[in-house]
């Protein structure tokens, strides 16, 4: 397997810039995903590692080697894609096996019945060797996708948002069976999604991309719990964390003429801030110190989502299915201090960060 980096890499098309100074590390073995919008540059980091991108600055490395110079094959990285690039007339056999026979490659039909053989098992698709790709859905078209990529044992396996065209409840099965055979290879993987789910289920490390740039690395639970900026924190999370423009006096944080208790020595100052609390820290209860209308309720099962109208911010608090509370009816809430951070209100910094 490999590591693989890239630094400081800039790429422009035309006048715009979709990667700017992007600077990147993925360890040997990791599962890293890369998360951002529409637009944020994802693919484009995606296709200069795998060689299909020539960058304008920065260098891109595999295993501590500048691979600038080399072509996409010489990289040894398999590239899976949303759109399924199968050949529709083949069997699903003759799928895995087509990156097997080039010339250059030399193998023996033994090795590469073998190959296919393990890649099949990992893949569950066995029973579908021997039938035509256009007769199969687009699970099993994706799974065959994934096994084109396992047979040629690549160093590094480079996944451009493979579960995006599958409806909900597919794509949850196969984010279980990605992950597991990222166990299973042992393999570095570097997966682009604009889905946060998909991110924070997934990946080992997530980077998280804005606009070319690199807003912040990290455990999931690190995006998660310390956001960097008011970005980031909007990012990740479903719902995404509150954010309530507020002051800080003393212990306590004023928004909208309540004031709600806050940890010692949260780092804020007395000028304007932003408050960000995450749903599942917001508390209703009967006393607490704001109050706010119940705009609506999204019953999960063993939750509920409630949204509420707090002055002008509209707020998600996460409540167990038990809660009784109607619509446009007026609660009682307060939040966990030990969960609450603060951001800069200008530039979006959480202030925790030095």
């Amino acid at each position: 397997m490999a590591r693989v980096e890239l630094k400081n890499a800039t790429k422009r098309f035309g006048g715009t810039r979709a990667l700017k100074d992007l600077s990147l590390t993925v360890e040997d073995g990791e599962f890293f995903v890369l998360l951002g919008r529409t637009g944020a540059g994802k693919t484009t980091a995606l296709r200069a590692i795998a060689g299909l991108e020539k960058l304008d600055e920065g260098s891109v490395l595999i295993d501590g080697l500048d691979v600038g110079g080399w072509t996409a094959a010489e990289r040894d990285v398999a590239l899976v894609l949303q759109q399924y690039s199968l050949y529709p007339r083949l069997t699903v056999r003759g799928n895995l096996e087509f990156p097997l026979r080039p010339k250059v490659r030399r193998m023996s039909e033994e090795m590469i019945a073998q190959r296919v053989d393990r890649a099949a098992r990992t893949l569950q698709i066995t029973h579908l060797l021997d039938r035509k790709v256009e007769r199969l859905s687009g699970g099993e078209m994706q799974r065959v996708s994934i096994g084109r990529a396992i047979v040629r044992e690549p160093q590094v396996f480079l996944m451009d948002e493979p579960l995006s065209a599958l409806d909900a409840k597919l794509r949850e099965s196969l984010r279980v069976e990605l992950k597991a055979l990222h166990n299973d290879l042992g393999a570095t993987f570097l997966y682009v999604t604009h889905d946060q789910v998909e991110a924070m289920s997934m990946g080992d490390k997530i980077g998280v991309l804005r606009s070319g740039r690199l807003v912040q690395v990290g455990t999931p639970s690190d995006i998660y719990e310390r956001p960097r900026n008011t970005f980031v924190a909007r990012s990740v999370g479903s719902p995404p964390m509150n954010l309530i423009e507020g002051t800080l006096s003393g212990t306590a944080a004023d928004l909208n003429g309540a004031r709600l208790p806050v940890a010692s020595g949260m780092a804020g100052g007395t000028g304007p801030l932003t408050f960000g609390v995450r749903p599942e820290a917001v508390v209703l209860e009967q006393g607490a110190p704001a109050q706010a209308r119940v705009f609506d309720i999204e019953d999960q099962g063993v939750i509920k989502i409630l949204s509420l109208d707090f002055g002008e911010t509209r707020l998600h608090a996460t409540v167990p299915a038990g809660t009784r509370v109607t619509r446009d009816e007026t609660v009682r809430f307060g939040w966990k201090p030990d969960k609450v951070l603060t951001f800069d209100r200008e530039t979006g910094r959480n202030l925790a960060f030095a």
